[in-house]
């Protein structure tokens, strides 16, 4: 059974339209890599765990690093709760909370 990659929603979709070209690009690339391999063979430097259930799809391109943050669920989904342009070193606590927020939407 293979891997799919969806939003939780439009605000996500528009989350995500918003990240520069190149690191959109990117992202749809990793997602591709998880959809035809399989999330457990696509490990560091493309995702990484945060906390608890949630986890992050790493993007770098010339315009800075952006991330996404996603659950996985039933029949191997996985499901992006939020997207945003990454400004500090560490992820920004607030940015957690909204995904952790949002990931209890997922089925």
């Amino acid at each position: 059974m293979h891997w799919t990659v969806e939003t939780l929603n439009e605000v996500v979709d528009r989350e995500i339209n918003a990240l520069p070209a190149e690191q959109r690009a990117r992202f749809l690339w990793i997602a591709g890599l998880i959809e035809s391999h399989g999330l457990e063979y696509v490990g560091d430097p493309h995702v990484r765990h945060i906390e608890d259930k949630l986890w992050e799809i790493r993007v770098r391109g010339r315009d800075g690093i952006a991330r996404a943050l996603y659950v996985t669920a039933s029949q191997r989904r996985v499901v992006v709760v939020r997207a945003f342009v990454k400004k500090t070193q560490k992820t920004p606590r607030r940015e957690i909370e909204i995904a952790l927020k949002r990931a209890k939407e997922v089925k």
